[in-house]
């Protein structure tokens, strides 16, 4: 099976072009890699394909801060210059400096 290059990238900010929250991408699945129980959580109406790269952020929206799982299909770049207050990204990332955090240590699974 060929995969699509990821379209975003490690220390990159981005936004959920539906729902309001934000995150900073920490990790990436080439294609879905989550359980059936989690997709099919998902409404059928709004689900995504299973064969594009999937996102692990540190996530936050206006009341809490978490960590999400979302496809490629529904994230868009943040351009709000606003760092993201989600407490694991400093002991992961420095920064951010020009839109990117960076990585303190090596990143992988």
């Amino acid at each position: 099976m060929k995969h699509r290059a990821a379209k975003f990238s490690i220390g990159q900010i981005v936004r959920h072009r539906i729902y309001p929250f934000r995150g900073v991408i920490f990790d990436v699945d080439p294609e879905f890699d989550n359980t059936e129980e989690w997709w099919n959580a998902i409404p059928e109406a709004v689900r995504p394909s299973k064969d594009q790269p999937f996102y692990h952020l540190f996530a936050e929206n206006a009341e809490t801060e978490y960590v999400a799982y979302v496809s490629e299909q529904n994230l868009v770049p943040d351009d709000s210059d606003q760092p993201i207050r989600h407490p694991q990204v400093k002991q992961v990332f420095s920064g951010p400096e020009d839109g990117l955090y960076r990585p303190r240590a090596p990143m992988g699974h």
